[in-house]
């Protein structure tokens, strides 16, 4: 006899921001996976694990991808623009009105660094370094 393979459909792309290294089971996190049929616990732990270089609570952008088998994959990208610039002008919070408003400065070294960092991005990387600063 022959087994009908099923085929295995993305059910849906889900963007979250997750601290580094601090993911749990929790309503952030529980009202994206919950209607899916994730497993929550399996998430943190992968997310947690794939972030651990990173320091503690850094704000993760997160691409998951739900399959119709309840299985997921996750692509983990680099922390926004906006912390870096926030973490090297050693800020709290940014501008309440950006272009505006200075409320602190940054090396154009720290916009170098930055980018270097950003190109890992997939949809970043074939941009040329100094076009990335110049958008930073």
């Amino acid at each position: 006899h022959t087994h009908r393979q099923m085929s295995i459909v993305l059910q849906r792309q889900v963007r979250l921001r997750v601290g580094a290294g601090s993911a749990k089971p929790g309503p952030a996190i529980g009202q994206a996976l919950g209607p899916l049929g994730l497993n929550m616990a399996e998430f943190c732990k992968q997310f947690n694990e794939s972030t651990k270089n990173f320091e503690k609570d850094t704000p993760i952008p997160v691409v998951l991808s739900a399959y119709s088998d309840r299985t997921f994959k996750f692509i983990v990208k680099t922390p926004p623009t906006s912390w870096f610039l926030k973490k090297c002008a050693k800020l709290d919070k940014a501008s309440s009105r950006p272009g505006h408003d200075i409320v602190g400065k940054v090396h154009v070294k720290h916009i170098y660094e930055i980018a270097k960092i950003k190109k890992q991005d997939e949809h970043l990387a074939k941009i040329e370094l100094e076009a990335l600063c110049r958008t930073i």
